[in-house]
């Protein structure tokens, strides 16, 4: 079971890291984005800040986990698991970082000194690359779990089989 548990260990973690940023940014796309459009325009900034320093102690561990675990997993891929399925999962996180850093980032300084319909909505539209990529994550990650299970499936069984006798 030794070499086993490495990567199962490695793939729950992902599995739960990714799921719960795929939680949370769907939540953030149909619920908090848009209501961001009824808080008061004259504070505007001042809700704007707290949303950002609120927001960072949540979404900044599961994501720098999920890199973590992202290329571990290229470099580390357990058996089972189709090679592309690690390269496919670390593209999309590149892509979510590189929409992070690069669209929502600047919407959020921007929003930061004030009001602008015309942000938010892009702010609203450009969450979308999010969303989709760490729906497509979610999906790879129960891909590789079941891959991973699928290959060992014997191994633990015979495993659990042992533990009963004794």
């Amino acid at each position: 079971m030794q070499s086993v548990a490495p990567g199962a260990r490695t793939l729950i973690l992902q599995l739960l890291a990714t799921s719960f940023m795929t939680g949370l940014i769907w939540f953030v796309q149909v619920v908090h984005y848009p209501l961001m459009e009824g808080w008061p325009h004259d504070d505007f900034s001042s809700w704007e800040v707290a949303h950002r320093e609120r927001t960072g102690p949540v979404v900044i561990p599961p994501m720098l986990i999920e890199g973590v675990v992202a290329v571990w997993l290229l470099v580390h891929r357990p058996r089972g698991v189709h090679p592309l399925f690690p390269v496919f999962g670390m593209t999309a996180l590149l892509g979510i970082w590189v929409s992070t850093f690069f669209l929502q980032v600047p919407c959020h300084q921007q929003l930061s000194t004030g009001w602008d319909a015309q942000t938010l909505r892009f702010l609203v539209n450009s969450n979308w690359i999010r969303t989709i990529l760490w729906s497509f994550r979610m999906a790879l990650s129960v891909g590789m779990v079941w891959q991973f299970w699928l290959a060992y499936k014997p191994a633990l069984a015979d495993l659990a089989s042992l533990q009963q006798d004794s």
